[in-house]
């Protein structure tokens, strides 16, 4: 890796990404209001469901997801080797790190810290929802996060398109190890569907339109056909908080204790993985440009895949479904608060050679 990397200056984003928390918050309120008030008419898409998963939550998700993935440039692989600390430092946080911190946190605080205020019947499908939230790199805002952090664009697309192809080899062992680990049956079946629906299809749909646009009508084409088909994953995200805290509302309302320490373990994961990977990313001399978006790839998670993959392998009701909403519910605004830490001490990787 150069140190000559110029650093790109952080990004100021549009009105809706400067105030996202603000609308994330809303979007969580509505939903749980509505699924409070209008039970019946999520209990009636909750039954939309094929081999147990829910197809509601399948078509968002994809929405959601297909308009990044056509972002990623998986010839950006050729270009790793130039970018091998970098890329060293995300591999190693997402893969060897994460997944398994996550389920060492989840071991300590759901059997043990937190034990005596969690109902015991469900501390299994916490853990598991806990595990999936971590098994799976972020794809969709890790542009958002680098972005706002002043984040070298290629190297950004070069681990974005790494980590897709890892998770779709990746993804399903990892997860049966871990909770085989925590001694949690794994529906082999559903979790195999979940990879193939949430990861393989969307990128094999995504590239292969990508390439026809290459083909028959230029870079340009490709950008026109972001700029307009960007606010559908923006709708979409939107849409999926309401259904998925209407879907969850009543439990959140009825167990505001649990959310809180549900949140612990994750707000503690997403700290930790920043702060190796960003701590390793100085100790190695990277530059900001790089280390910065290396500490938010590494604390940030593949929620819609995990709430996805929790809905199919549990149910809507479990505590795994519940675990990965409140993934959800703490991202954006530790994330940002990690964006802003990454940003403060830019000086202090200035003076890294001093």
């Amino acid at each position: 890796m150069n140190a000559e990397i110029a650093a790109p200056a952080p990004a100021q984003l549009g009105f809706f990404a400067s105030y996202l928390s603000v609308w994330v918050a809303l979007c969580i309120i509505a939903g749980i209001a509505l699924g409070h008030t209008s039970p019946a008419a999520f209990e009636a898409l909750a039954a939309i469901e094929l081999q147990h998963v829910n197809l509601p939550v399948a078509a968002l998700v994809w929405l959601m997801i297909v308009p990044m993935l056509l972002k990623v440039d998986f010839a950006q692989l050729a270009g790793v080797r130039r970018q091998a600390r970098g890329i060293g430092i995300t591999l190693l946080v997402n893969w060897a790190i994460k997944p398994f911190s996550m389920a060492l946190l989840g071991w300590l605080f759901v059997r043990h810290v937190f034990a005596a205020w969690l109902p015991a019947e469900q501390h299994d499908a916490y853990i598991a929802g806990l595990i999936l939230l971590a098994a799976a790199p972020c794809t969709a805002m890790v542009f958002v996060w680098s972005r706002l952090c002043g984040g070298e664009p290629n190297f950004t697309l070069a681990q974005v398109a790494l980590n897709d192809t890892i998770m779709i080899v990746a993804f399903a062992p990892i997860v049966a190890l871990l909770l085989g680990v925590a001694s949690i049956r794994v529906p082999w079946g559903t979790l195999l569907l979940s990879v193939l629906l949430y990861i393989v299809v969307p990128v094999v749909v995504a590239q292969l339109w990508r390439g026809w646009l290459l083909r028959r009508r230029g870079p340009h084409a490709l950008e026109a056909v972001l700029r307009r088909i960007d606010p559908w994953s923006t709708a979409a995200l939107l849409a999926t908080l309401v259904l998925l805290f209407g879907f969850q509302g009543e439990a959140i309302l009825a167990q505001p204790l649990v959310i809180a320490l549900l949140a612990v373990p994750i707000v503690i994961q997403v700290y930790l993985n920043a702060g190796i990977a960003y701590g390793l990313g100085r100790w190695l001399k990277v530059p900001h440009c790089v280390a910065g978006p290396a500490a938010l790839i590494g604390a940030s998670n593949f929620f819609e895949l995990a709430v996805a993959a929790a809905i199919g392998l549990f149910g809507l009701r479990s505590g795994a479904a519940l675990a990965t909403v409140v993934g959800v519910l703490v991202e954006v605004p530790v994330m940002l608060s990690v964006v802003h830490i990454v940003n403060r001490s830019a000086g202090w990787f200035d003076r890294r050679h001093g």
